[in-house]
């Protein structure tokens, strides 16, 4: 995908996030930091049921989209789910979990170039 189509495609992203009430949704910019990903959106549900809703929306409409090999990670998760979109990373946790792993704070610092790959 070309940088222009990734831009518009996490604005969408997080259109649908917000539209669906989705909770302190925050994008972090990923390139020059690892190869996995260009974004990583980070959104929180106000209950288990919210976080699944979030998921099967965003999963229905990136395949509407055309990007049909997304994967769901986190199935069986009632706090937690994360969909590869290959060149933009979702993860929906509930507040708490994500507070936890704060992930925001960890992939929002510079890392240096020799730990680059994953």
């Amino acid at each position: 995908m070309q940088t222009k189509e990734i831009n518009q495609l996490k604005r969408e992203i997080e259109n649908i996030l917000s539209d669906n009430k989705a909770l302190e949704i925050k994008s972090v910019n990923l390139k020059n930091k690892t190869s996995i990903a260009d974004f990583m959106i980070i959104a929180s549900g106000n209950s288990a049921r919210h976080i699944q809703a979030l998921s099967e929306k965003l999963i229905n409409e990136l395949k509407k989209k055309g990007i049909n090999n997304c994967r769901l990670e986190g199935r069986d998760s009632k706090d937690w789910k994360l969909i590869d979109a290959i060149d933009i990373i979702i993860h929906i946790f509930h507040p708490e979990k994500r507070k936890f792993y704060d992930l925001e704070r960890m992939w929002s610092e510079l890392i240096p170039k020799e730990r680059l790959t994953i």
